[in-house]
């Protein structure tokens, strides 16, 4: 098609693959560099556009983002509805109105579908919304992330702050009073009135509020009840009624007709057990009626209960959103309870005398609403968290304490009003054991701990007694809590570079804490990887010395030869020495055997590699304080 303005330059519309492959026959000397291509020039644009969609299209798998902007080139240019354009390419309408949706996906999702990096089905949840200002946003929280793809998820937070047409509150409301009220709707094509989103969250909150108001205070008129509160849900937390009495009323008494009919099942339920004692047992029929004539006497007896006009004066009820959108009344009423009038333990006093605080007493008595004390609370936790915050000594104990305190409770430990743990992860291989140096170290460091602060009842008190231990002690609790978090994650995976860094950082010397053995490796593995591993530490001499062993027998060779336990030559038993497997390596170190000494003796090599696991407890207890 020719260029506008720009005499002799065409714009190629189709055939652009084979074009590519053209010039890559021209650059291999497939072709001359003047090979000829015939092309067809066509003069209009519609005919253009139409005839590379439709070989694109159908004639090989487009990518659904080209073909979103094939969809909307045809209608921007020829002006052309997406009915007409459905039928053009015998599509349905729904289909081409779906694809122009996603053409007008936010800038980074669309090239993201463009790249493959996601799916066309993600796509059509990023275009539930046409807000793309939240579509970017929401791609970009959760770019990398385990959700990424989570459809569900994608629409989940799209929503977040919104509400979709059918839920109860949007239903309470109603879609013309918040419209009126200046609240966006975002109607979606692959979904219905019910299932669209209300984009403005806070206004539906608001007209919500505002009407159960409404209807609050027309059921405090007509029932005559103390107070009633709305909650804007379907139900009433426990929270909410926790420090509340609960307000029970007198039994129904039942009609003369129900009680005729409740001694009538009693009777034939008496009879049944007759006649079943008398066969020894009950037919499939008896058994039938007895649970037919047992439901309906348990409806009978359900006559309901009756509040009195002195309970209702003094109830607190409760107005929720119904599932189909309508105030409803709570079923269960509410009321203050009553505490005794405290005993007058002033009695002595002089007449005219005051105690000081009787005036802090008296405000004490005063009533407060369950949300003034929830506001209250964060106050005050505010408060001393920007304390807390500003004392970094005095951060580090309560952090330590709060964390081994609910890690050595055996029960739950409910009185910690903190969300600070240290909690030990889930064995990836249950009961394991494995008996390395390092778990022995391990066992006796834990032994080690000053427990004398866990036996206190009381939170305060153990807290307290916590801090009065000395430094080292405290910074052994530390290294404790903060070591026992760690996860095993195998090499390679998610996790695994930054336990490698942190090894690395602190200088382990894997080969010193752990040699590779029977039991722990070498059993694992079959005789032609052992034979591998024998020829990398002694070449194909060593190799082919232990090559007719039998499994067991290699075995055993391969724990002494590894441990530095037999007689071979020095750079051999320097390079199995120091050998360990990938995955317990801390970093891409290489055997070198200049760095093992040559003259060390059979013996005196194995006791250097054991060396560290005979350390003290409380050696290795200094070492986790200096490193924390």
């Amino acid at each position: 098609m020719p260029v506008a303005r720009k005499k002799g330059h065409y714009r190629i519309l189709a055939g652009g693959r084979r074009l590519d492959g053209v010039h890559a026959n021209m650059a291999a000397s497939i072709f001359p560099a003047d090979y000829e291509i015939p092309v067809l020039v066509l003069k209009d644009a519609k005919d253009s556009i139409e005839i590379s969609f439709s070989e694109n299209f159908f004639n090989l798998e487009m990518n659904p983002a080209d073909a979103c902007r094939a969809f909307q080139d045809i209608i921007d240019i020829e002006h052309k509805t997406p009915a007409e354009v459905a039928k053009r390419f015998g599509l349905t309408e729904r289909f081409v109105r779906g694809r122009l949706r996603l053409a007008n996906l936010a800038e980074p999702v669309f090239e993201a579908l463009r790249e493959g990096s996601i799916t066309l089905d993600v796509a059509i949840a990023y275009a539930s919304t046409s807000d793309t200002a939240r579509q970017t946003s929401v791609f970009e929280r959760l770019s990398g992330n385990y959700h990424s793809s989570n459809i569900l998820e994608i629409r989940r937070m799209l929503v977040d702050g919104g509400y979709k047409g059918s839920d109860p509150k949007a239903l309470l409301v109603g879609r013309e009073a918040y419209e009126d009220a200046g609240g966006r709707i975002d109607g979606d094509l692959f979904t219905d009135a019910a299932s669209e989103i209300w984009l403005d969250g806070e206004i539906v909150d608001r007209l919500a509020h505002d009407a159960l108001q409404v209807a609050a205070t027309a059921l405090r008129e007509r029932e005559g009840f103390a107070e009633v509160r709305t909650v804007s849900a379907l139900h009433v937390p426990y929270m909410e009624t926790c420090n509340l009495g609960r307000v029970y009323g007198e039994p129904v008494p039942l009609s003369d007709e129900a009680k005729a009919r409740k001694s009538a099942i009693e009777a034939e339920l008496t009879a049944i057990e007759a006649a079943a004692e008398e066969a020894e047992e009950y037919s499939e029929e008896q058994t039938e009626r007895i649970e037919a004539l047992e439901t309906e006497l348990e409806a009978i007896g359900d006559t309901g209960h009756t509040i009195s006009d002195e309970q209702r004066a003094a109830a607190i009820a409760y107005v929720v959103i119904g599932s189909d959108g309508q105030p409803r009344i709570h079923e269960q009423l509410y009321a203050q309870p009553v505490e005794a009038d405290p005993a007058d333990d002033d009695a002595g006093e002089t007449e005219g005398e005051a105690d000081p605080a009787d005036d802090v007493e008296e405000l004490e008595q005063v009533k407060y609403s369950q949300k003034l004390c929830d506001e209250l609370a964060m106050m005050k936790t505010e408060l001393l968290a920007v304390h807390v915050a500003s004392d970094p000594h005095f951060a580090l104990d309560l952090g330590t304490f709060i964390m081994v305190d609910n890690a050595t409770r055996l029960t739950s430990n409910y009185g910690m009003p903190s969300e600070l743990r240290a909690n030990s992860p889930s064995a990836r291989v249950h009961g394991f054991e494995s008996g390395a140096p390092a778990a022995e170290a391990w066992a006796k460091l834990d032994e080690s701990l000053n427990r004398s602060w866990i036996s206190h009842k009381e939170v305060e008190d153990r807290y307290d007694a916590f801090c009065a231990l000395d430094q080292a002690e405290r910074a052994a609790w530390l290294g404790w809590a903060v070591a026992r978090t760690l996860h095993a994650v195998p090499d390679g995976t998610a996790g695994s570079s930054f336990l490698s860094h942190l090894g690395r950082k602190l200088g382990i010397d894997v080969a010193a804490w752990w040699r590779p053995t029977a039991r722990n490796f070498f059993d694992r593995i079959t005789k032609p990887g052992i034979l591998k591993l024998f020829e990398e530490i002694g070449g194909m001499e060593l190799k082919s010395r232990y090559a007719a062993s039998r499994k067991f027998d290699l075995v055993a060779s391969a724990e002494k030869l590894f441990a530095g336990q037999v007689i071979a030559e020095a750079d051999v038993k320097a390079r199995a020495l120091a050998w360990l497997p990938a995955a317990m390596r801390f970093g891409e170190a290489e055997i070198d055997a200049e760095q093992v000494d040559d003259t060390v003796a059979d013996g005196e090599a194995l006791a250097e590699v054991a060396e560290p696991a005979a350390a003290s407890a409380h050696e290795a207890a200094d070492a986790l304080s200096q490193a924390a």
